[in-house]
């Protein structure tokens, strides 16, 4: 099969397609036909030592979609010819970037027949980590006021959707060419992330309850000045908010709650899946796709997913 892969650390130059035998999936795991993929920040991080995976030569992605090609012993629940999408590869194992994937089935779960494979590849890592966030850590309530930051990124504008969904009135911040498409995914207050009176035009839309912010050494003091008393923040990017929390006093004066995540540490990613099959079966979940690239393109879509500026997700298509 061809995969991508990096035989050391380093840029997007690393990438490199080989042609290497097809995965066996163990007890527990299943082979996936991949048909899509999606393209994440962490997954350069892993290419370029941050988070140095396991083993090298390593395939790169989190996010799949495709057909079960193959079971392993004791699996029951997912058959061949069965439509899948997965996340949470990549990083502990190989990951999505290749024709076949192997992942274990409580990373797994079926993708409704009205859901595309580009969906499911582009909603799996980003949704997870919004319910996560929203869901589990913030603890989001309807009729609460939740502010998104960053709402046209992946994770962002699948946030805004879930909170949304939840009852939630939705603030999220992003450049005014993504204005229309949020308030159309569910966003209540769009606001231009680049306006001096940010702070004064949020506390106007409403203060929030809860808040999902990917720039922690950026907006921590920003989230205590402008949250409700006993503000709830989830930080999934930035792993240093110290770096950014200046004003103590503001934290405890709202008696902030922080809490940091990482998708990865999700103890039950299958069952945050299947809840994101049901909104997409529902029609109250539609991730987005800014792009889609081939195999051969990995390393143009892992310096666009970085560097360039879209609403969505960006996938690789096989």
């Amino acid at each position: 099969m061809r995969a991508v892969r990096y035989h050391e650390h380093g840029g997007p130059e690393t990438l490199q397609i080989d042609d290497i035998d097809e995965p066996a999936p163990d007890a527990g795991e299943i082979r996936i036909e991949v048909r899509a993929a999606g393209v994440n920040p962490v997954d350069t991080y892993f290419r370029e030592g941050s988070y140095p995976p396991p083993e090298l030569p390593m395939i790169p992605g989190s996010d799949v979609a495709g057909i079960v090609d193959a079971v392993g012993e004791g699996v029951e629940k997912f058959a061949q010819g069965d439509r899948v999408f997965a996340t949470g590869l990549g990083n502990d194992r190989q990951g999505t970037y290749a024709e076949y994937a192997v992942a274990p089935t409580d990373r797994v779960a079926h993708l409704p027949e009205n859901a595309t494979f580009e969906e499911g590849a582009a909603v799996a890592l980003v949704g997870v980590t919004a319910w996560r966030a929203l869901v589990d850590h913030a603890a989001l309530e309807p009729a609460e006021t939740c502010l998104v930051h960053g709402g046209s990124g992946g994770v962002g504008h699948i946030a805004v959707q879930i909170a949304e969904a939840a009852g939630a009135r939705v603030i999220t911040t992003a450049d005014p060419e993504y204005h229309d498409d949020l308030a159309e995914l569910g966003a209540d207050a769009p606001l231009d992330y680049g306006r001096d009176d940010l702070a004064d035009a949020v506390v106007a839309a409403g203060r929030p309850d809860a808040i999902l912010d990917h720039r922690l050494d950026d907006y921590l003091d920003f989230d205590a000045e402008v949250g409700t008393q006993g503000v709830r923040v989830v930080g999934i990017g930035n792993t240093q908010p110290e770096a950014g929390f200046d004003n103590i006093a503001a934290a405890r004066g709202t008696e902030m709650r922080l809490q940091l995540m990482s998708m990865f540490n999700t103890p039950e990613m299958a069952a945050v899946l299947e809840k994101l099959a049901r909104l997409l079966d529902d029609g109250d979940l539609r991730p987005e796709i800014a792009r889609r690239y081939d195999l051969a393109e990995a390393a143009d879509a892992q310096r666009a997913v970085l560097d360039d500026s879209f609403l969505g997700k960006l996938i690789l298509e096989l």
